[in-house]
């Protein structure tokens, strides 16, 4: 019993429905993981100063792991590895060592150097908090830098992972990671502050990286340390990475950004800003995460076999589903925002106000979800093809966007009433105070909407043909979420005169009961128009896709 538990982790998963599902299950876990964590410190702390600071803190690790442990994450490691592999293990294990000793040691000193300068960073960042405030971020910054050190370790063994398909046992390693925090919350945060918290967060880390030892272990491939890297290979995973670095670490630094400017925002700002940003994670991470890591290894070996079309047809497939199951969930987000923030935030000290400025930074967030995910599809779909730099000074140009408008419409809705008036009006907070916040979220999804139209006419441009499908998709589906969000705000109104929504059950059963109506209607016309996605979906489940094994290019699911 015991040796078939862990064989389903360590089984081999080759369709892409059958792997994105899995990955969208496991990230669904992970989520509910995520949403306790998050409900526990609104419990704790609210919209307060002392959750400010956490976040805050947060950012500069953050920041750091992006910039230098992705430089081996898995989008740049996976090719090499299959690459590596084909020309021999020993070859390979040379690989495996060299990438592992250099950047290990690489990540060791840029935390270092971060852990020496976290007070001057910390002053110039958060102008807006107190030196008291000031001095708590950089203890608790210098703590969680331990976090980018075992998540990027943890990097170099999910490539490993990834390359053999074990999908299942990767997407189990972000529920450890967030059961780690949510440990650390319940165990500690009552008596220690936003500290236990952070040691949480270590936990957490240090889980997801011990998780997936066993399966290196078990191939042959732990990395040794060797102080003779192979520079020349070393060379050539900088020369692919460095331009996929610097385009990740825009998205890193752009949300640094946007905390810096909450932090001269009123108190609470920065966690009803990251509260919003983790609650619109959940399409990215169970649709775009999910999907785009499925294709990826498939992906890669139809570029290495020069098999365009498939390329291009696996591509125009993913993306697609991603449309598919995006947009209608974008219109739920956007209808049911203020239930599902009080449903899975309001308790203790996380008031109304803060529910309904949550809620109204939430649905801005969301306007971009399909774009948001859509660009982790288009980043892997030009790693794959060895193209680095378009999407780079594409994200780049995004990245200007964002932060000059996050500016600009800070300024403007401070100089302009009308313009105040109006937004606040609309996202409907207009009777409280701190509402300028809303302008941040305003900013990212202008910015991101654009980055994804400028990368989607990119990839059309190398790689004709992709869009035709894809458009077809994208405008059925539109339609369909349009129907379905007006069909949950009208079973919303309805339910509110019969079920007590003061409660928290009340706001469940609401959300819930109109949510059911709206995607009930969806898939009737969806069946109804004979769509494709839908009908490939079905068909997986139906065959039980936790068994079957289908090739990710096999025509049945195209």
């Amino acid at each position: 019993m015991v040796q078939k538990f862990l064989g389903f982790f360590y089984r081999e998963t080759n369709s892409l429905n059958q792997a994105a599902l899995l990955l969208g299950f496991f990230a669904f876990l992970s989520q509910i993981l995520a949403f306790l964590r998050d409900r526990l410190l609104a419990h704790i702390f609210g919209a307060s100063k002392d959750l400010d600071i956490y976040y805050a803190a947060f950012r500069i690790p953050d920041l750091i792991f992006v910039t230098v442990a992705s430089i081996v994450s898995i989008s740049v490691l996976v090719p090499f590895i299959i690459e590596k592999d084909s020309a021999g293990r020993e070859i390979l294990r040379k690989f495996i060592d060299s990438v592992f000793s250099f950047f290990g040691m690489l990540m060791v000193g840029a935390s270092l150097l971060a852990y020496i300068s976290m007070p001057y960073v910390s002053t110039l960042l958060f102008k807006g908090f107190s030196v008291e405030a000031q001095s708590q971020v950089v203890s608790l910054s210098r703590l969680l830098l331990l976090s980018p050190v075992l998540l990027g370790l943890s990097n170099l063994f999910g490539s490993l992972t990834q390359a053999y398909n074990r999908f299942t046992l990767y997407a189990l390693a972000p529920i450890l990671y967030n059961a780690g925090i949510v440990i650390g919350i319940i165990a500690l945060a009552e008596k220690m502050g936003v500290l236990g918290v952070a040691i949480g967060v270590i936990v957490g880390a240090a889980l997801h990286l011990l998780l997936q030892v066993p399966f290196v272990f078990k191939i042959g491939l732990m990395p040794r340390f060797t102080p003779n890297c192979d520079l020349e290979l070393i060379k050539q995973v900088a020369k692919i990475s460095m331009p996929r670095t610097l385009t990740l670490s825009m998205s890193a630094i752009t949300l640094l950004y946007l905390t810096a400017l909450a932090s001269l925002m009123s108190e609470g700002s920065i966690s009803i800003l990251t509260f919003a940003i983790n609650l619109s994670g959940v399409p990215l991470t169970l649709i775009g995460v999910s999907y785009s890591l499925a294709a990826f290894p498939t992906l890669t070996r139809q570029f290495q076999d020069k098999n365009i079309p498939a390329f291009i047809e696996q591509m125009s497939v993913t993306a697609r589903f991603i449309i598919f199951w995006s947009l209608p969930l974008t219109a739920l987000f956007i209808v049911l925002r203020a239930q599902i923030v009080r449903v899975l935030l309001g308790s203790g000290q996380f008031d109304w106000s803060a529910t309904r400025l949550t809620a109204a930074v939430l649905a801005l967030f969301v306007l971009s979800a399909v774009f948001q995910s859509l660009l982790l599809l288009f980043m892997r779909g030009f790693y794959s093809a060895g193209f680095t730099k378009k999407p780079f000074y594409i994200t780049l140009f995004s990245t200007g966007i964002i932060t000059a408008s996050a500016y600009g419409l800070v300024k403007l809705f401070y100089v302009s009433e009308t313009f105040r008036y109006f937004i606040s009006s609309m996202m409907k907070v207009e009777d409280l105070p701190s509402s300028v916040v809303l302008m941040l979220p305003l900013a990212f999804s202008i910015g991101t909407i654009i980055n994804g139209i400028l990368l989607w006419v990119a990839f059309e441009r190398e790689f004709r043909g992709f869009s035709k499908e894809v458009m077809r998709t994208l405008f059925q589906t539109f339609a369909v979420s349009v129907v379905m969000g007006a069909m949950a705000y009208m079973s919303l109104r309805l339910f509110s005169e019969v079920v007590e929504t003061s409660s928290l059950i009340g706001l469940f059963l609401q959300a819930s009961l109109a949510g059911l109506i709206a995607s009930i209607t969806g898939v009737v016309i969806f069946v109804a128009l004979k769509n494709r996605e839908l009908a490939s979906i079905w068909a997986v489940l139906k065959g039980k896709f936790w068994k079957t094994t289908v090739i990710a290019t096999d025509p049945e699911i195209v």
